[in-house]
């Protein structure tokens, strides 16, 4: 592994501060100590949250029995089950209301990032109130809101193990990221059994997103010690395992193996930030409602390309833990197989270009400047090992056209 402090990008980090869930519950099965989590954050008249997919394949019975068989009660008035796919703050509003008019005293958060996200948001307003305008970054918000239990359904996001959530403002297009031990959940519950239905496009997007997590935890010119083990772990576990979870969706040891190494990748990011993939990616999302990890894996390629200069020896760790070199491979050699690899990953896990999922050129390029504005305004590319201008991430947007 090499030393962060002998390298001109990152900076010298004498000390970190770590923040994790204050429970975690992890393995197959471990759904059924929802009511145990509950009980512990005495939580006895929570609010599920969730989306209808949720509802449609039976996870939301399934969860509402097991806190029923309990004694929690969880009837149908305490479920939200409209969460959008890319959450905007008026989305949130009329579950906000009803969780204040009905005096709940925790939340549950049950899918993948945008249930999750949704949850996050509607915990921290019904407490503190206001719109989460009021609170997106440079704002940090550590005062927490209501009691928060996640249970991610998806290996992607590690929602559940960090202190982030990513709420759109519709007016403006804006994907708006609020930071604080505020959204950080007190409990997740990570149960790998929930993800086998998952489809394959779901779990390749997740997956790759998840992947970029722990990369750029890693190369993050805010890592530490702690967030370079989350983040190599993560890497280990992730790579071997993705395109098999992608092609046969109902290997429980890859799901098993997936789950474990989004839910470390989240903890390596919450504590290290993400970088210029991340910062590149919201504005993509939010102007053409492209799914978060989908326009991370657009960006993923071109972005290593542009990066590795500044960082080379870590790009190359990275390689290393991933399995695509042996450990005795230089770091150039290992940084160049880095990127054939993740090109390669993109063609299995058929990953479209921009122009393939339907956005039209000439309204991309011209959304490429405030794209790259926003982007900016967000905080994660900053935290890049090579940061970049703006007319450089311009640069980077066209590049997703020209590399098809």
């Amino acid at each position: 592994m090499s030393d962060r402090n002998s390298e001109t990008p990152q900076s010298s980090v004498a000390a970190a501060r770590i923040s994790l869930p204050r429970l975690i519950e992890l393995g197959g099965d471990s759904l059924s100590r929802l009511p145990d989590v509950l009980n512990s954050l005495n939580c006895r008249r929570p609010f599920l949250v969730c989306d209808a997919l949720m509802a449609e394949i039976g996870v939301q019975a399934r969860v509402q029995g097991v806190c029923e068989d309990a004694g929690i009660a969880l009837p149908e008035q305490a479920v939200f089950r409209d969460v959008m796919p890319e959450p905007t703050e008026d989305s949130l509003q009329a579950a906000i209301s009803a969780m204040a008019a009905n005096e709940y005293d925790g939340v549950i958060a049950l899918g993948g990032g945008s249930a999750i996200d949704s949850a996050k948001a509607m915990a921290f307003l019904v407490a503190k109130g206001g719109r989460m305008s009021d609170y997106k970054v440079p704002v940090i918000c550590d005062q927490p809101g209501l009691p928060l239990v996640a249970i991610p359904t998806t290996a992607g996001t590690g929602s559940e193990a960090t202190q982030f959530t990513i709420i759109t403002d519709a007016q403006s297009d804006e994907k708006m990221l609020c930071k604080g031990l505020a959204f950080l959940p007190q409990a997740a519950i990570v149960d790998y059994t929930l993800s086998l239905t998952v489809p394959p496009r779901v779990t390749a997007d997740t997956g790759i997103d998840a992947l970029t997590h722990a990369i750029e935890a890693y190369v993050s010119r805010r890592a530490n010690d702690f967030s370079d083990q989350q983040a190599l772990a993560a890497m280990t576990l992730i790579a071997p395992n993705l395109r098999q979870a992608f092609h046969h969706g109902d290997d429980q040891s890859a799901r098993e193996q997936m789950m474990l190494g989004s839910h470390l990748a989240g903890i390596a990011f919450s504590n290290a930030s993400v970088a210029l993939v991340h910062g590149m990616s919201r504005p993509i999302g939010a102007h053409f409602h492209v799914p978060h990890g989908l326009s991370n894996a657009m960006l993923l390629p071109a972005v290593t390309r542009y990066s590795i200069p500044a960082a080379i020896e870590r790009y190359a760790d990275c390689a290393r833990a991933m399995q695509i070199v042996s450990a005795d491979v230089d770091d150039q050699k290992a940084c160049e197989a880095l990127l054939v690899y993740l090109d390669d990953l993109n063609k299995d896990l058929c990953v479209p270009s921009p122009e393939d999922f339907g956005i039209d050129r000439e309204t991309f390029m011209q959304k490429r400047a405030i794209m790259a504005e926003q982007a900016w305004a967000s905080g994660s590319p900053g935290n890049n090992p090579r940061v970049p201008s703006l007319e450089e991430m311009q640069k980077i947007y066209t590049q997703l056209w020209r590399e098809d």
